[in-house]
């Protein structure tokens, strides 16, 4: 099992703590973690594109002229594609671009990217992160002593100061431990995160 230092809010070692390998020591499948940040991507595309086509567009019911003899090309509408203000050709439509993964796979893909990060020397635990008031100025000064500018900071249920003081600070998003996910992971430059949340992540996803 591999150890990793647990620093305090002022940065400095204050002890070590043995992390899971059934989590964080897997072997890094590159083509799940893929697929799962494709996966979450197109889960948040909307869709909602849309054009009408020319049974949508208002008005063309009747022929604009004979069939024959006008020196025209035959038309039988005026909301015809070629008509301004006629229909589109090929629209687009609503649709879902969502597809699914396999449960097994979503844990695959988060257990394979928290390994990379503990691997990169990017996953930095500590010990507890709790502020008597909510504090932007207190976070950002954790932040320093760490060293850290971009991260994704998972904190454990309950944690309220801490989260609302860091959500205006940029390029940091905080987490719990039940909403980490593989993109967040990979987008963030380094992972904090608590003691207690490294337990809970050890106890869910073993």
């Amino acid at each position: 099992m591999a150890n990793v230092s647990v620093y305090n809010i002022e940065g400095k070692e204050v002890g070590t703590i043995e992390l899971n390998d059934a989590i964080f020591g897997v072997e890094v499948n590159e083509h799940l973690v893929h697929m799962a940040v494709v996966s979450q991507l197109a889960n948040k595309r909307q869709g909602t594109q849309k054009a009408k086509t020319r049974s949508e567009v208002s008005g063309g019911g009747r022929k604009p002229w004979r069939q024959k003899g006008t020196g025209h090309a035959r038309q039988g509408s005026t909301r015809a594609p070629q008509w301004t203000g006629g229909g589109v050709v090929f629209a687009p439509t609503p649709r879902d671009y969502s597809f699914k993964l396999n449960k097994k796979e979503k844990r695959a893909a988060l257990k394979s990217a928290l390994t990379s990060r503990v691997e990169e020397n990017k996953f930095i635990v500590v010990d507890e992160l709790q502020f008597a008031e909510i504090k932007t100025k207190n976070f950002q000064k954790v932040l320093n002593n760490l060293s850290v500018s971009k991260a994704l900071v998972v904190l454990e249920d309950g944690n309220v100061n801490a989260e609302l003081s860091a959500r205006n600070i940029a390029g940091i998003k905080t987490a719990k431990t039940n909403t980490i996910n593989v993109y967040d992971i990979l987008k963030y430059n380094t992972v904090i995160a608590t003691k207690a949340a490294v337990e809970k992540i050890q106890e869910v996803y073993a």
